[in-house]
């Protein structure tokens, strides 16, 4: 192997997780205060009673909640983005963006998100006046179709408000056409190879297979292209298509529609349940929202270690086909030694990390896993 893992970088990789790991935690704790806060205290009744000195149609209703319940969170959480978004990795030499730059992406994500959130919330809130209670199967078919949605018309409407996608020039025509045929191979249909400035945010490497249908695509980070060999690139690339070959995409969102139904169902019964003990006028009463956020938060805690689990089956899958329909399993290997090093990622992490945060396999077992491939290889021949 020509490259190796850089035992600096993963000591500064594992002080880097270990960072993320106790901002994830702090967030945690901050969140669930904060929405334990507006039902102990009465606030969620207060400020949905002032509202209603207002107006009483249900949809301004929401929205004014909202607006206030969700504007407050996000100033107080901007701090905690800051520090995990710009700061930490610039400390680490992770980020290439300036703060302008930072900020245009901050204003960037309200514009996009707060739309989306505040629909997909009158949506619920309509499935709660109306349906009784199966508002929560009639929610867990709107998440499907909205999710579905937004995965065919990311790469075209959403990815290039964020970065600028251009196809592959004559430059790198070689790679292109490589990529094109492997795709081929795996009998997925692609409307091209496009290139996008990862590195105007970032000096980590990425690849992607985005869209469905007719918007699906090949996107790569310009800093994979100017780090990475045509054959790790190919490796990396055939990684993506084995989600296709596998049929990931269906076997994972049919997996998170049932756990997405299964929170919803258990979120209703401790919506009824709230709706009693704080005063409010229904299950479908606005100042609710604090409760459903809670109960949603806390079923997705205990189910992200089974979601993790299914995605590292799916992911190990998708790396024995990259090594399969390749045969190059050194390329393979020295790829992901290089993520390694240049992504900052623990290469060995702890049994436990991987169990809570990892739904990727750990990038020593990966490249293990290619070792192997590559010994075995040398063997037969």
């Amino acid at each position: 192997m020509t490259t190796v893992v850089d035992p600096q970088k993963q000591e500064q990789a594992r002080q880097y997780a270990r960072l993320h790991r106790r901002l994830w935690l702090l967030e945690t704790l901050l969140t669930t205060a904060y929405l334990l806060a507006w039902l102990f205290f009465g606030w969620a009744r207060a400020l949905s009673a002032w509202l209603k000195t207002f107006t009483s149609n249900e949809w301004l209703l929401v929205l004014g909640f909202i607006v206030v319940f969700g504007g407050l969170a996000f100033l107080l959480e901007l701090p905690l983005d800051y520090y995990s978004e710009f700061s930490l990795p610039h400390r680490f030499g992770q980020s290439t963006q300036d703060l302008k730059g930072w900020g245009v992406d901050q204003v960037k994500s309200l514009l996009l998100n707060v739309p989306l959130g505040l629909l997909l919330l009158e949506l619920v809130y309509l499935a709660l006046r109306t349906t009784g209670n199966w508002w929560w199967l009639w929610t867990g078919a709107g998440v499907l179709l909205f999710s579905v949605v937004l995965v065919n018309l990311s790469p075209i409407l959403i990815m290039p408000l964020f970065n600028k996608f251009v196809p592959l020039g004559d430059e790198h025509a070689d790679l292109a056409e490589r990529l094109l045929k492997l795709a081929e191979r795996a009998h997925t249909r692609v409307r091209g190879v496009y290139k996008y400035d990862m590195s105007k945010r970032t000096r980590a490497a990425n690849a992607a297979l985005t869209g469905l249908g007719n918007t699906r695509r090949i996107v790569l980070g310009d800093t994979l292209i100017n780090e990475f060999t045509p054959d790790e690139i190919e490796t990396v690339l055939a990684h993506e298509l084995g989600h296709h070959v596998h049929q990931d995409i269906p076997i994972l969102v049919g997996f998170s529609t049932l756990l997405t139904l299964g929170g919803l169902y258990l979120a209703s019964l401790a919506l009824n349940w709230a709706a009693g003990y704080f005063g409010f006028s229904g299950p479908g009463d606005i100042a609710g929202l604090p409760a459903l956020g809670l109960a949603l938060g806390a079923f997705g805690l205990v189910t992200q270690p089974l979601q993790n689990l299914v995605s590292r089956w799916r992911e190990r899958l998708a790396d024995k086909y990259a090594l399969a329909s390749t045969g190059k399993p050194a390329a393979f290997a020295t790829a992901f030694v290089r993520l390694a090093n240049q992504n900052l990622s623990e290469v060995e992490p702890e049994q436990w990390v991987v169990f809570m945060f990892y739904n990727h396999p750990p990038l020593g077992e990966r490249i293990k896993m290619a070792e192997n491939a590559r010994d075995a290889g040398s063997r037969l021949s």
